[in-house]
């Protein structure tokens, strides 16, 4: 930063002001972690938050963000209003002293906030030292003040051409004055902070995401019920809603963190959005101010509010989020640390006493519930509010006050218990169906633990544990190997002398296999055919699937060119995409497209027969109408496979083995929200959804495409 010592005029009172923020300037990493995006919007989330803890202290219900178009952003809100009054200890008002004073705020010693995002009083301060300009408005006792900085320094900005960090700047001298710019009604309060992030600190690329703003107003809409947020975007970047004008969003929810569950949840549910509160108290020593302006160790009393939502879904993914005072803490800290311990205690209880019901063996140490078995298909909101939280470091991603984890165990554990044994009828039920669930896991780890062990590639002299219908290939390179599962054992006769059994193995499978999208992870694990499935890839399934651990580089569905392949083929993905996604999203599944036609040309003269192979009548059509343009002639009795067994293993190698010649669909999952949608409309429990779109898209039927 630098200072204007050789200006007349230039006093002690700059120095004063400038002595803190100096120190940010120079180290802005202390404060905001980077000087990059990331640090751009740690400070704009600085300005939010403080709007938000008068709204978490009941204060206001509206918070307004403006991005722009001179690159500047805002913050409105209709809370108090900052303090306008002048501070005694400092002599200067409220507004100069949140905004310039390092440690100084309602927060930092207590009195004004009973739970708060900000700890330390250095968020405005430190956002306002690293602006090239920032403006402050309060309302408040009927009139509006207002107060402008020049990189942390009070002054007056002449905007006679125009707003912004470039204009004519004039630091105050003797005394700074909070400015009386208009008149508003005395019930208004509120406070508008506008500023401009400093190019000298923050690097060229260095933007706001609007992404990111809404992901966090959404979430802050779900912490603080009641609360509205507006996010407008005046900047006009490509790429973004607002590419073509002013975008605005408002986000307002009632039901707090039992909405915020059921938006996050990605999969059907297995129980019900559970809603567990309580509080507790616990003492700490803290040092505070005394009369005499020392600081000395005192006990203090907290209260420590708990706030949680859980729910279990039928899949296996996790999808936990906590909180402190609504700050987000991405990598926990003691709140997510006693629910987790909260959790497996009260689940490994039931088990226990259901372990008659469940099957469940007491004296099988390997029959234990693990935390990962809880935690699958689980979504949850976890919230705690208390004054003067301890965390690490000023970007606040961990919780470190210890007796939270004790507070936050014993109300998930007491709510918790409560609903897995009441009388209540649809209490019983999610209760027996989650204790099937995390049972299941536990199941599915150990079975996938087994599968690990056995499925390892045996050598000539060795036994192999593999299904005996497995037609293995002889090479070790992951890379190279492909598997194709087959339908059919006539399929698989025709296969193993179509195949390069160096690098290609077989597995039949028989008819059409279970459909997991309905079924529990158990009648997965019990299905012969997934189980075989499973056991061959040899990488386990769901949670515990291991990529590195999978015994082929590609796997190859090969089934029919009719209505039940095309079934039996959308099975196989929905168990692919259930359970073992990682495959797909590596890109390692694929589809055969084995043709449906065969046209023999005749050859002119003592030419050879050709045979042409096309893979959809509009093909054969094409085919047809180039042939009798070019006056070839061709057999009329066009053969039709039905079947992959209809095929000579030449045709069968030539057409859909043979690297050099066939045609592979690499199965893809471009968007995995949108798969699990269509996923879960065509394989789903719920059969109303799937009778619509069938019956929508009737009228689009081929008849001719249907084998009867």
């Amino acid at each position: 930063m630098t200072t204007t010592s050789s200006t007349p005029g230039y006093t002690a009172r700059h120095l004063s002001v400038l002595e803190g923020l100096e120190a940010v300037r120079k180290r802005p990493g202390m404060y905001i972690g980077t000087t990059d995006s990331r640090g751009l919007m740690h400070c704009l989330w600085e300005i939010i938050d403080n709007s938000v803890d008068e709204a978490l202290g009941g204060h206001g219900d509206r918070i307004e963000i403006v991005l722009h178009a001179d690159s500047s952003v805002e913050v409105r809100d209709n809370g108090r209003g900052v303090p306008v009054d002048v501070e005694p200890k400092t002599g200067l008002t409220g507004v100069e002293v949140v905004f310039t004073k390092l440690h100084a705020g309602g927060k930092f010693g207590g009195g004004s906030y009973a739970a708060s995002g900000g700890l330390h009083g250095v968020g405005a301060s430190v956002v306002n030292a690293l602006s090239a300009r920032l403006d402050v408005e309060v309302d408040r006792h009927g009139r509006t003040h207002r107060m402008s900085f020049h990189r942390g320094e009070p002054g007056v900005f002449d905007d006679s051409a125009g707003v912004g960090p470039e204009s004519p700047f004039e630091p105050f001298v003797s005394g700074s004055e909070l400015a009386v710019v208009g008149k508003v009604a005395k019930a208004r309060t509120g406070t508008r902070v506008r500023y401009w992030a400093d190019r000298q600190i923050f690097l060229p690329s260095a933007v706001f995401s609007y992404d990111e703003l809404v992901t966090r107003a959404r979430q802050t809409s779900f912490l603080v019920p009641g609360l509205a947020l507006t996010v407008r975007d005046e900047r006009g970047v490509p790429g973004t809603p607002g590419e073509h004008g002013p975008h605005e969003e408002t986000f307002l929810h009632e039901g707090g963190v039992v909405d915020f569950v059921d938006h996050l949840a990605p999969d059907a549910a297995v129980t019900d959005v559970w809603h567990l509160t309580g509080a507790g108290t616990f003492t700490e020593t803290v040092p505070v101010l005394d009369e005499r302006g020392h600081m000395t160790p005192q006990e203090v009393s907290r209260t420590c509010e708990v706030d949680v939502a859980v729910r279990w879904g039928t899949g296996y993914a996790t999808e936990v989020r906590s909180f402190v005072n609504i700050i987000a803490t991405p990598k926990g800290g003691t709140h997510l640390a006693g629910f987790e311990a909260a959790l497996l205690k009260t689940l490994r209880a039931q088990v226990t006493a259901n372990a008659r019901r469940l099957k469940v063996s007491s004296k099988d140490s390997s029959e234990r519930i693990e935390k990962e078995d809880v935690l699958a298909g689980l979504t949850a909101v976890v919230t705690v509010r208390l004054a003067e939280p301890q965390f690490e470091g000023q970007t606040k991603e961990v919780l470190g006050t210890a007796p939270v984890r004790g507070i936050v165990a014993r109300v998930v554990e007491q709510e918790l218990t409560s609903l897995l044994t009441s009388s209540k009828r649809e209490h019983k039920a999610h209760s027996a169906a989650l204790l099937d669930k995390v049972v299941g896991e536990m199941r599915a780890r150990i079975s996938a633990r087994k599968q690990k062990e056995i499925s390892r590639r045996k050598t000539a002299l060795e036994s192999s544990s593999l299904p005996a219908k497995l037609a293995d290939c002889r090479i070790d390179d992951v890379e190279r190997s492909e598997l194709f599962i087959v339908e059919g054992d006539s399929a698989l006769g025709t296969a193993k002398l179509a195949r390069s059994s160096d690098y290609q193995a077989l597995l039949p499978i028989r008819g059409k296999i279970l459909n997991v999208q309905k079924a529990s992870v158990g009648d997965m694990l019990k299905n012969a055919e997934c189980a075989s499935i499973i056991q061959v890839i040899g990488a386990g399934s769901g949670r515990t699937f291991d990529l590195e651990a999978a015994r082929y580089g590609k796997v190859v569905l090969m089934t029919d060119a009719d209505v039940d392949g095309a079934h039996i083929r959308t099975l196989l993905l929905t168990l692919f995409f259930r359970y073992m996604r990682p495959l797909v999203e590596d890109g390692r599944v694929y589809a055969a497209v084995p043709p449906l036609h065969r046209v023999e040309v005749i050859g002119a003269g003592s030419r050879k027969n050709e045979y042409l192979y096309t893979y959809s009548e509009a093909e054969l059509a094409a085919t047809l109408k180039k042939l009798d343009r070019a006056g070839r002639r061709y057999k009329d009795d066009i053969q039709r496979y039905k079947g992959l067994g209809e095929m000579d293993a030449d045709q069968l190698a030539e057409t859909t083995m043979d690297p050099r010649h066939r045609t592979l669909r690499r199965v893809t999952v471009e968007g995995a929200q949108r798969a699990e949608e269509i996923f879960e409309l065509l394989m789903g429990s719920d059969v109303a959804p799937r009778k619509d779109f069938i019956v929508a898209g009737a009228h689009a039927l081929d008849r001719s495409r249907i084998d009867a």
